[in-house]
Order: C-alpha cells, then structure tokens, then sequence
C-alpha cells in the first residue's frame, strides 16, 4: 500500500513539474523574453544565454531587476520587464530556463557500435 501511494505521489509530482515547465513556456513567449534572449533562450546580440542556468541565480537576477536594481546600464532595460512578475510567475519563468531542454536537437545515440567491420 505504502509503495502504491509513493508511486502516486511520484506520478503527481512530476506532472506538476511538467506543468510548471509548460507554464514557463508560455510565459517566456507572452513576455517577450524571446526578443532578446533567443527562441531557444540561447542569448543574442550581447544578451545572455539563459538557457539552463541555476534556478537560484535566474530568481535572484529577477527579483533584484523587479526592485529596481540592476549591475549595469544594459541590464537596467530588464526593470520594466521584471517589474509586474509576481513570485509565481518568476517561480515558472525559471523553472522553464534552468530545465529548458530542445526537443529538436539530436540527441546522442548510445546505441552506436564503435566494432565491427564497418560496413565492407
């Protein structure tokens, strides 16, 4: 019974996580994150990549640039952007960014044989 109720509470979980990592998404694009930071969160022109950052880091960064504070004068263009996130939105931006993952590239194919007579 015990594991039974493991396995659910697993299973609830991880949709939970998936759920927040799609929410992320969405927001991402509704906030115009992908102007500058890149469809893939990849960083352009001189804006970072942010694409599987730290959580922590990418909270801290959001929450002091929704205060108002910023290191630099190119980050103080991120104040506007910061400044209407609630924690929950800065909460799903981040788990979307330090777990993005690209569904369209290649991943490694472990199944590949370095023997054999290859191939003559």
């Amino acid at each position: 019974m015990k594991s039974l109720i493991s396995i659910v509470l697993l299973s609830l979980s991880l949709l939970a996580v998936s759920t927040q990592y799609k929410n992320g998404e969405v927001l991402y694009f509704e906030k115009g994150c992908n102007g500058c930071h890149g469809l893939k969160a990849e960083g352009m022109s001189g804006y970072p990549g942010l694409a599987n950052r730290a959580k922590g880091f990418l909270t801290y960064k959001l929450e002091r640039f929704r205060s108002g504070v910023s290191e630099n004068q190119q980050q103080d263009m991120m104040i506007p952007f910061a400044q209407p996130l609630s924690d929950s939105d800065i909460d799903l931006l981040t788990t979307y960014l330090h777990e993005y993952y690209d569904p369209e590239t290649e991943s490694y194919d472990s199944s590949y044989q370095t023997w054999g007579d290859g191939g003559s």
